[in-house]
């Protein structure tokens, strides 16, 4: 496969879902060297100080792929929390719960935006009933004032900020936004836009990945 290493481009991606036979849904995505398995259950029960009689759930599962749990593994966890409790149509089961559980095999850049999207496939893969789908594309802010899109862990060493922009597929509106490091108005809304550009080949991609499970059925 040839790699295209413009700065407008995201890294190769590759799926297989419903890889996990002990869960209702499971995917495991990998883009560029980088890769997450992601596995859903639920409706579940739900803990007695979790139990809302209007909606489940959700609780997120993050496991490095060594060591223990740090805190940004639990900002991450909020973060994806945030972004499928919206994107969940939770009304639909009250007083249970959606567990996903998130494991990191390999970091190579782009890991928040990764989790993310292996998320959705796996739920996807669950069928439980979603609002929309959702989709995070990962870009960097270098010294020079230049702006990358999903780039490699080497590319990315010397990045001034970085941004995660998390889309909806039905209007391609943000449902949550990541950032860390120093830029200007200017430049985050130029990221906002290069990903904006480019996440329609994650929703394509979420698109072929299905289409091939259905064969394959």
């Amino acid at each position: 496969m040839i790699v295209d290493e413009s700065k407008d481009s995201l890294r190769p991606m590759f799926c297989e879902l419903n890889i996990l036979t002990r869960s209702d849904g499971s995917a495991m995505l990998t883009q560029g060297e980088t890769a997450v398995t992601a596995s859903v259950n639920g409706p579940v029960e739900v803990k007695l100080q979790h139990m809302n009689v209007e909606k489940s759930y959700v609780e997120i599962h993050f496991r490095p792929r060594s060591g223990m749990g740090s805190v940004n593994d639990r900002l991450l966890e909020n973060l994806i929390r945030n972004t499928y409790e919206s994107a969940l149509l939770t009304a639909l089961h009250p007083r249970t719960a959606v567990s996903i559980q998130i494991q990191e095999m390999q970091d190579r850049g782009g890991l928040v935006a990764c989790a993310i999207n292996a998320v959705c496939l796996a739920l996807i893969d669950s069928g439980i009933e979603m609002k929309y789908l959702v989709a995070a594309v990962h870009s960097v802010l270098d010294e020079e004032g230049d702006i990358t899109l999903d780039p490699d862990e080497l590319r990315a060493k010397d990045a001034r900020a970085r941004f995660t922009f998390v889309f909806e597929n039905t209007s391609r509106n943000t449902v949550s936004i990541y950032t860390h490091g120093k830029f200007t108005s200017e430049q985050y809304h130029r990221a906002l836009r290069m990903s904006t550009d480019a996440v329609g080949k994650v929703f394509d991609f979420y698109r072929t990945i299905v289409a091939k499970q259905q064969n394959v059925l």
